[in-house]
C-alpha cells in the first residue's frame, strides 16, 4: 500500500495539533534517542488498542509509558528508593524501569500484568509533546512487530505509513538501539531485562548489588511479559540473518554473489556491492546508531541470505549483540532456511 501518513517538523504549532490528536486517542509516530515510537494516550485502553492493531502487536507484549518529569512516576507507578536513585541519575535518557503499576494503567498496556514499563525519554520534542498531551504516552517502536526499528522519520513512514496519519520529526535517533530495561519490581533482586546504553555495571555500580540477567521468556506466544523486546525472534530484517563470531576475506571470497556480509568495522581489502559495515572504525556507539538502518538497506538491495558478525562483548556491545541475535533466530518452520 502507498504510503500516507505525513511527516510534520517540530513547530509550535505543529506539536499543539498533535498533542490534540493524542487527546483525542489518536496516533502519533514519535522521536526519541532510542529509536522511534508510536504514541497513544497511555491512560486510554482504546487508543492503546490502536497501537497494537497498527503494529499487528501481540497481546501478551506490554508497551512502555513515557513520561515528561520525575513527579509524574508515581502517576503510573509505585516507585522504590531504588528506582527513584535510578531515574534522579538517568532520565531523562534510554533507561526503562519496570515497578508495581498504578490503576491509571489499564491493562493493555501491561499484557494484565501488575506492573508497567515507564520511561523519561531524552528527546525534547517527545517531552514536549508529552506535556502538550497533559498525560503519560504509552510507545513501542514505531514499526511492525518484529520487524527492524525504525530510527528515522522516513523508516516509519515506509514500514507503517499506509497505518497511520502523522509522523512528527526529530531526526535521526542518536542512539540507535532501544533503552536498557531494568526489573525493580523487588528492588532487592534488580533484573535486566533488555540490555541497552545504559549498561549493567552502570546501574549495579549505583544500586551497590549485583544484577540478575533474566533469561527469556522466549519463544511462548501466551505468556505476558513484563517488558517488551523479549522474544526469542525480533529486530529482524526480511533477508535471512546468520551470525558469526567473526568474518574474513576467505568467508566472502567463498559466498556467492547474492549473499551480503555485515561487519562491525570496515574490512580492511574487502569491498564490493555485497559488503557493508556499521562503523568505519569499529566504534561501538556508532555501529549501535548504524544497525537498524544497514539492516534496512540491505533489505532493499535483495541480497538472498545476511551474513553479520556479533560485536566485542561488554557496554553497548552487549546491547548490539542482543539485537544481532533476536535479528538472527529462526522461526520454528519446517520450511525455514537451511544455513549454507
Amino acid at each position: 500500500m502507498t504510503p500516507t501518513a505525513r511527516i510534520h517538523r517540530g513547530t509550535p504549532r505543529n506539536l499543539a495539533r498533535l498533542a490534540a490528536r493524542l487527546r483525542a486517542g489518536g496516533l502519533v509516530a514519535v522521536p526519541t534517542e532510542t529509536v522511534y515510537g508510536l504514541a497513544a494516550d497511555a491512560t486510554s485502553a482504546r487508543a492503546c488498542r490502536r497501537i497494537f492493531a497498527a503494529k499487528g502487536r501481540p497481546a501478551n507484549d506490554p508497551l512502555i509509558v513515557h513520561i515528561a518529569s520525575l513527579r509524574d512516576l508515581a502517576r503510573v507507578s509505585r516507585p522504590n528508593e531504588a528506582a527513584l536513585k535510578l531515574a534522579r541519575k538517568f532520565w531523562p535518557g534510554p533507561l526503562t524501569i519496570v515497578l508495581p503499576k498504578t490503576g491509571e494503567v489499564p491493562d493493555i498496556v501491561t499484557a494484565g500484568l501488575p506492573s508497567v514499563a515507564v520511561r523519561m525519554p531524552a528527546h525534547p520534542l517527545f517531552r514536549r509533546l508529552i506535556r502538550l498531551a497533559g498525560r503519560p504516552l504509552a510507545a513501542p517502536s514505531a514499526n511492525p512487530f518484529g520487524s527492524v526499528s525504525p530510527t528515522t522519520a522516513e523508516h516509519v513512514r515506509k514500514s507503517l505509513g499506509s497505518r497511520i496519519r502523522d509522523i512528527l520529526d526529530g531526526g535521526p535517533a542518536r542512539i540507535g538501539l532501544e533503552s536498557t530495561i531494568v526489573d525493580l519490581r523487588d528492588p532487592s533482586r534488580p533484573a535486566i531485562l533488555r540490555p541497552g546504553a545504559i549498561t549493567a555495571v552502570e546501574i549495579s555500580r549505583l544500586l551497590r548489588t549485583r544484577l540478575v540477567r533474566a533469561r527469556g521468556p522466549g519463544r511462548g506466544k501466551a505468556q505476558a511479559q513484563a517488558a517488551p523486546g523479549r522474544m526469542a525472534r525480533h529486530y529482524s530484517p526480511r533477508t535471512p540473518l546468520f551470525l558469526h563470531p567473526r568474518l574474513s576475506a576467505a568467508q566472502v571470497a567463498r559466498g556467492r554473489p547474492d549473499e551480503a556480509w555485515l561487519f562491525i568495522a570496515r574490512p580492511a581489502g574487502i569491498g564490493g556491492p555485497n559488503v557493508f559495515w556499521l562503523a568505519a572504525g569499529g566504534d561501538v556507539r556508532g555501529a549501535a546508531r548504524s544497525l537498524f538502518s544497514t539492516l534496512r538497506r540491505i533489505d532493499e538491495a535483495g541480497f538472498r541470505i545476511l551474513h553479520a558478525e556479533r560485536a566485542p562483548c561488554g557496554g553497548l556491545g552487549d546491547a548490539l549483540n542482543d539485537r544481532l541475535t533476536r535479528a538472527a533466530a529462526r522461526d520454528p518452520s519446517p520450511k525455514r532456511l537451511r544455513r549454507p
